[in-house]
């Protein structure tokens, strides 16, 4: 038992599973991949901050999407980066569940976040004249607050579950850690840890899509009540945008979820987790800043600037 303990504080990670000549071409495209949503999502959160025009909730509130998904995929893919060109697939047991504690939160964020935005186009539509002392510069702080608040308080419960369990294996089965690796290092009954797993699971998408789905049912109904076209079309730019990520994460996330049952396809779990990462992350910044009028002309400025004076 001693040697067990002793060799189970340095855990081994499974490996991508891909050729040894794919191995720079996959590095270089991750590697591309990770800078360029760098980019995008810092570039937003920096024109967000520097334009006064755009210091309204809603952009602030998408601010805290793009810190998410910055935060998620850096906890990720530089490790993975460094493992492929270095072949190290060691990692000590606490960096494993620092990894696994804000890989779940980046999850559950991504849920909250957009919980509150979807509240703050329910205002801005259902309640346009109370909107401003609606949504106040306190609101926005407590709704973000409330947000990432949720999010650590749920998964800490989660990894501690995990966390006090002993380990009779060194063997990570994922190719980085989550919470369901922590567990399977052990050999102990999880039955806590499931039932727990799914209460967090259920709280977390039912809620989601509940307050997701009656705040665009009440939307729609309001938009068909009153027959305004300048409501219409205020609803089909601001709210657009925000259901499309909403969905894009669902769907990402229901796609990690299924192909955990199913073992046998290893290398597309995998690839499917390294998806539910990047492309969310990539789409976001780059959905909104379309979809709404305000931010799109702010890039779209910015971008001439540099055009010109180059």
């Amino acid at each position: 038992m001693e040697n067990i303990s002793s060799v189970s504080d340095i855990l081994v990670l499974e490996e991508l599973d891909f050729s040894e000549s794919s191995t720079y071409p996959v590095f270089f495209t991750l590697l591309f991949v990770y800078i360029a949503l760098l980019i995008s999502n810092i570039g937003v959160v920096f024109i967000i901050i520097a334009e006064r025009s755009l210091h309204q909730p809603m952009y602030l509130l998408f601010c805290n999407l793009s810190v998410n998904d910055i935060f998620g995929n850096t906890i990720l893919l530089p490790h993975l980066l460094y493992d492929m060109v270095s072949k190290n697939r060691f990692m000590s047991y606490n960096a494993c569940v620092t990894q696994a504690f804000f890989t779940h939160t980046y999850g559950s964020a991504s849920h909250t976040i957009l919980i509150i935005m979807a509240i703050d186009r329910y205002v801005a539509i259902c309640n346009p004249l109370r909107y401003s002392a609606i949504m106040t510069a306190k609101t926005v702080v407590t709704l973000s607050v409330s947000a990432w608040a949720v999010s650590v308080v749920l998964v800490g419960v989660l990894v501690s579950l995990s966390v006090r369990l002993s380990r009779c294996t060194s063997v990570v089965p994922n190719f980085y850690c989550d919470n369901a690796s922590l567990f399977k290092l052990s050999c102990d009954d999880v039955s806590i840890n499931n039932i727990y797993g799914l209460f967090y699971t259920v709280v977390l998408l039912s809620s989601s899509m509940g307050i997701v789905a009656v705040t665009y049912i009440r939307i729609a109904i309001i938009c068909r009540t009153k027959k305004n076209a300048e409501l219409n079309s205020k609803a089909i730019q601001t709210c657009a945008s925000h259901l499309v990520l909403y969905l894009i994460m669902l769907l990402t996330g229901y796609i990690v979820i299924i192909m955990h049952r199913f073992p046998e396809h290893r290398f597309l779990r995998k690839l499917v987790a390294v998806l539910f990462h990047v492309v969310p992350a990539h789409l976001n910044p780059i959905i909104y800043g379309l979809q709404t009028k305000h931010l799109r002309l702010r890039i779209l400025q910015v971008f001439g600037k540099k055009i010109t004076h180059s």
